[in-house]
């Protein structure tokens, strides 16, 4: 089968689990958001904050390295699971030892209870099997489709379950913390090989090799994301932080999807075609092609009707997401681009050039968020998230440039 049929199929299969989980999610969120507040949101929106902050200065980037593996890895699987079990445990205990800290920064003491409850969602991630890679490697994507649908499915349910019992943010986390028991079961009755507990240094050492760009680029990227959370958490309350979130929920994600699901397909068919850069440029220009006609149109329609939008979906007491929505729908736009991009640097082993280009937004957010926040809210917060992401494409373009130049790779160290 050519690449472009692997391509065609596995964005079918992948767009097939990203259509499911989302309106799943969307149905879930306009369920919780009638029943909980924007300040409840707010509290979920810190406690995800750490939580996701402390999984990524503890990243190893073992997946994309498994990925970019060309022979078996089958024989990583052992090393993999032991080092994701520690990792786990890690996450938990920093989350718990800084949660007296993040209550007082955000001024939340409502977040120190479900701090403590969202540490026992890493310590379960730690046990899934890594070999769960492998539907991505081998692209497999139809089974990864039926493994994902059914975990984020029960996730679901049981988060609404949940918040309809007990009215309150940690209905959230217990339905969290069942989806992660379910993909430990599914990880290990529908994938082979099974994980040892057998830890080989000599593979542990050339996987965090291989991973300190990986780890600094995920580090960039979190503030490059989340930077402006945390400024409109920090400088304007719970409640504002949980209208941007539901604006970013609204915006950027279903816009990002898009360019995800073209990511996670494109990149192993990338690494295959890695030495063919004739074919390797041909395939990223259709790609780009299509991710353009398919983020446009999103945008624009969330752009010019964010009233109707909200209103609809979310109900009148969120009247506020409206303006801030607008700022969201162009960053999220210019964003899904750049995210898209990534699976072209890391085929190519540019992890280098791929953590300059997030440490060079996640500047640009820097300067500007906070000058912003103060001067025109949540607003102000999109604005500087879209400043961000406009200044690091000149030095895309120059990467692109670079790479399509050249009539073979010059693989990074």
């Amino acid at each position: 089968m050519g690449y472009t049929k692997h391509i065609i199929k596995g964005v079918s299969w992948i767009a097939a689990i990203r259509v499911v989980i989302r309106i799943l999610s969307f149905a879930k969120t306009i369920i919780i958001a009638r029943i909980l507040s924007p300040n409840d949101f707010g509290i979920f929106g810190i406690a995800t904050l750490v939580l996701t902050f402390v999984e990524i200065f503890t990243e190893t980037g073992v997946n994309i390295f498994l990925v970019q593996k060309k022979a078996t890895i089958d024989e990583y699987i052992d090393t993999a699971w032991v080092v994701s079990i520690l990792r786990g445990f890690i996450i938990a205990l920093v989350i718990i030892a800084s949660s007296f800290f993040v209550v007082s920064f955000f001024n939340s003491p409502q977040s120190l209870g479900v701090l403590i409850l969202i540490s026992l969602v890493p310590i379960g991630r730690g046990f899934i099997n890594p070999s769960i890679i492998k539907f991505q490697k081998d692209l497999k994507f139809n089974q990864e489709f039926n493994l994902r649908s059914l975990v984020f499915l029960v996730e679901t349910i049981s988060i609404v379950t949940f918040v309809f019992l007990l009215h309150n943010v940690y209905g959230i986390v217990i339905g969290m913390l069942i989806g992660v028991l379910m993909e430990i079961y599914l990880s290990f009755t529908r994938v082979k090989p099974l994980p040892r507990l057998k830890f080989h240094s000599q593979k542990f050492r050339e996987v965090v090799g291989f991973g300190k760009w990986i780890t600094a680029s995920t580090i960039f990227n979190y503030f490059y994301q989340h930077g402006d959370d945390i400024a409109v958490g920090r400088l304007l309350g719970t409640s504002s932080l949980g209208i941007y979130d539901m604006a970013y929920r609204l915006s950027l994600i279903p816009l990002s999807d898009i360019s995800d699901v073209v990511s996670k397909v494109t990149f192993p068919v990338y690494v295959q075609l890695s030495d063919d850069m004739k074919r390797l440029r041909r395939a990223f220009l259709r790609t780009f092609l299509a991710v353009v006609g398919l983020v446009v149109p999103i945008s624009l329609v969330l752009f010019f009707y964010p009233l109707e939008i909200v209103t609809l979906l979310l109900g009148t007491k969120w009247l506020e997401v409206v303006p801030v929505l607008q700022v969201l729908a162009i960053f999220g736009a210019v964003r899904a681009f750049s995210v898209f991009l990534s699976s072209l640097f890391l085929s190519v082993k540019m992890q280098r050039a791929f953590t300059l280009v997030t440490f060079v937004g996640l500047v640009g957010l820097g300067i500007t968020v906070v000058p912003f926040v103060q001067q025109w809210g949540m607003i102000g917060a999109g604005l500087a998230a879209l400043s961000g992401t406009l200044l690091t494409f000149p030095l895309i373009l120059y990467y692109l440039y670079k790479i399509f130049t050249r009539k073979t790779i010059n693989v990074e160290k």
